[in-house]
């Protein structure tokens, strides 16, 4: 699967939940924050499929916030669907977390941290 398919995924399920909070509550915040969710998953999926910088980290960063507002309302409420917005900043967490975390690791360079075998 290429980089780029789970945040557009992901984009376009935030971006769609937060229209139909909307629709369904007239909930102002539902709609501004699952459609800017949306929108920087969406536009870390650009990223990534263009080969741009910082596609990984703005999809981490996505993920982040959606964590941090679901995963808090998961725990308290048990409801579904803030369970199933957790679901997914822990799937897009974990997903470009080991991206990113790849990334860093294959860097080489006068930045990069080298260390020996015997761990100096």
């Amino acid at each position: 699967m290429a980089s780029h398919v789970p945040a557009l995924v992901l984009g376009v399920l935030c971006g769609f939940g937060g229209v139909m909070g909307y629709v369904r509550t007239k909930s102002i915040p539902s709609i501004v924050a699952g459609v800017s969710v949306g929108a920087l998953y969406l536009l870390s999926s650009n990223r990534i499929a263009n080969f741009q910088p910082y596609g990984i980290e703005l999809a981490l960063l996505a993920s982040v916030v959606l964590g941090g507002s679901s995963i808090p309302r998961a725990i308290k409420t048990s409801k579904p669907l803030p369970i199933g917005l957790a679901g997914l900043a822990l799937f897009g967490g974990a997903y470009y977390g080991s991206k990113w975390i790849a990334k860093f690791r294959s860097q080489s360079g006068p930045g990069a941290v080298k260390i020996n075998k015997k761990g100096e």
